[in-house]
C-alpha cells in the first residue's frame, strides 16, 4: 500500500531530478566557465607533455606549471616567457598538446580582422573593453603537433589560428565578463561567461 508519505517523497525526488536536469542543460549554465587552476611542481607535470616542448623551454624564463580542473575535464598548462613573448601551452589529461597561446596586443592583429571583431562586439555590447588578448594555435586533424609548435614559436599569422579574448561587455542587463573566440578573419566562433579564475598557486 502506497501511503501519502511515500507519494510525497516520490514527488520530492522527481522534482529534484527535474531541477538538476534543467540546470545541467540550461544554455546559461553551459556557457559559464567554472575552473580551478593550481600551480604544481615540474615533477607533477606529465612527462610526455614536457618531451613535446623540451626544446622550447630550455632557455625560457618565468617557467610555471599548472593543473586545471573544471566540471568536465582535467588539463595541464605550462606558462613562460621567451623571446619577449608570453606563452601558454595547454595539454589534456593524457599529456597530448591541445593548443599554444601567445599574449598579444590589439596592434598585433591585422587591421581588417580587428575591425571585424570590433564590429561584432559593438553589435552585442553597448560598451566593451578587451582585458586580455591571445593568439591561439590549436591542434586539429589538419594541423598536427609538430607544425603547431613550429608556427607558434615563430609567431606566424596563419589561416588556422584563432583569437581568444577576455572582454568586459556592458549591456542593458548589466556588465559581464566573457571569453570570446574568433577565427583568423575575425569571424565569431563562440562566447562563454567567464568567472574570475581561482589561482591558488599551491605547490602540493
Amino acid at each position: 500500500m502506497i501511503t501519502l508519505a511515500v507519494v510525497s517523497d516520490m514527488m520530492k525526488y522527481s522534482f529534484l531530478i527535474l531541477a538538476l536536469s534543467f540546470l545541467c542543460c540550461s544554455p546559461a549554465f553551459a556557457q559559464a566557465k567554472y575552473e580551478r587552476e593550481f600551480r604544481i611542481r615540474k615533477s607533477q607535470f606529465p612527462q610526455n607533455a614536457l618531451e613535446q616542448i623540451e626544446d622550447q623551454i630550455k632557455d625560457a624564463r618565468r617557467l610555471r606549471f599548472y593543473k586545471e580542473i573544471d566540471s568536465a575535464t582535467i588539463s595541464f598548462e605550462v606558462k613562460f616567457k621567451k623571446d619577449r613573448l608570453h606563452y601558454s601551452v595547454e595539454f589534456n589529461s593524457e599529456g597530448e598538446l591541445e593548443d599554444i597561446e601567445v599574449l598579444i596586443k590589439e596592434v598585433d592583429i591585422p587591421t581588417d580582422v580587428f575591425s571585424s571583431v570590433s564590429d561584432y562586439l559593438e553589435g552585442n555590447c553597448t560598451n566593451f573593453k578587451i582585458r586580455r588578448l591571445q593568439q591561439q594555435y590549436p591542434v586539429t586533424e589538419k594541423q598536427h603537433m609538430e607544425k603547431v609548435i613550429k608556427d607558434a614559436f615563430q609567431n606566424l599569422i596563419l589561416p588556422y589560428i584563432n583569437y581568444e579574448m577576455v572582454v568586459f561587455c556592458k549591456t542593458d542587463a548589466g556588465r559581464e565578463e566573457y571569453e570570446y573566440l574568433f577565427n583568423s578573419d575575425g569571424v565569431f566562433i563562440s562566447r562563454r561567461k567567464s568567472l574570475p579564475p581561482n589561482y591558488d598557486h599551491i605547490l602540493y
